[in-house]
């Protein structure tokens, strides 16, 4: 997914009924919201999809329905590994593809247990890459079961396949995202850092854009980072932005995706604060805390003249 223009793809929510079932016209919804804003791509059946709560078949029904409301507009990617034998893997790989995505994500985390070596890791991805012929791939370091990072070198060389296009980094460290940076230039793909914290400096290091979950708050103001945050006239505001941002990281990772959900309720999406996932208690406090990060993104908002849609 590689690109020019920075661009922003959001990790997208599932929205769910009172019942737990999947609330596809909500999710219809909350997609041309995440279009509306600007995103340049969509990572649905991701972690804050809830992916792990979802059985195989309501993936790729939801991934199909992302597919659909897109209609060609962003390209889509999609997780596809869920554990088990590379050859299971592949097979679900295959049928994430055939939905129509642009690129199948792996979980690092499920090519291997957190005791494997790297060797054995490798291994893998590329036992992966060879039993799903042609199909663009990608990666995700997502925290659960557990974290594996890639290395640079390791990227690098999965990278030079040129069948790896997209990478949804979590490293939290800005020297390795350029490194990684550094090592995968020549090819046509896209690393995508997942940390707010240092966006800035890691759109200005080279990396394709972000995809946080912050976009599951305010798509428009991320979007609105990536447009601006090389834009010397703008530099005072890019840095109150950044500071917005990362001042509220630890109310919006708390009780998530609740607290997201209740957060799009008081935008004006009719979706319900119904989880999967246990996330703990969604309290008083968290409710006013979320209310506070309403008003004062409110306000930023107006000050940036940032238009909205919901």
């Amino acid at each position: 997914m590689e690109s020019s223009q920075k661009g922003f793809i959001p990790v997208m929510l599932t929205p769910f009924l009172s019942n737990g079932n999947i609330d596809y016209p909500a999710l219809t919804q909350l997609t041309e919201i995440y279009l509306q804003a600007g995103s340049t791509g969509l990572f649905a059946n991701c972690l804050s999809s809830e992916m792990f709560e979802l059985s195989d078949a309501e993936r790729i029904e939801a991934i199909k329905h992302v597919i659909k409301v897109v209609d060609g507009a962003v390209p889509v990617v999609a997780t596809g590994t869920f554990g088990g034998p590379i050859t299971q893997q592949a097979d679900f790989v295959k049928k994430v593809y055939d939905t129509g995505t642009e690129a199948v994500i792996a979980i690092t985390s499920l090519l291997a247990e957190e005791q494997e070596a790297d060797e054995v890791f490798n291994e893998r991805v590329f036992d992966l890459l060879k039993q799903t012929d042609d199909i663009p791939l990608g990666f995700y370091e997502c925290p659960v079961p557990y974290k594996r990072v890639l290395t640079p070198n390791q990227l690098r060389n999965f990278v030079a396949t040129e069948r790896v296009i997209y990478h949804k980094d979590t490293c939290l460290d800005i020297n390795q995202i350029k490194e990684k940076l550094a090592l995968t230039a020549d090819h046509a793909f896209g690393l995508y850092d997942a940390y707010i914290v240092h966006a800035v400096e890691s759109l200005k290091a080279g990396s394709s854009g972000l995809s946080c979950i912050q976009g599951n708050y305010f798509p428009e103001l991320i979007v609105w980072l990536c447009d601006h945050f090389n834009d010397e006239n703008m530099k005072e505001e890019v840095q109150i932005v950044q500071q917005f941002l990362i001042d509220n990281m630890d109310v919006m990772h708390n009780v998530y995706p609740i607290v997201s959900k209740y957060f799009l309720q008081k935008r004006g999406l009719n979706i319900s604060t119904f989880t999967r996932r246990k996330v703990g208690d969604f309290s008083p406090k968290v409710v006013k805390e979320v209310e506070n990060l309403y008003n004062d993104y409110t306000s930023l908002r107006s000050n940036l003249n940032i238009n909205v849609f919901i």
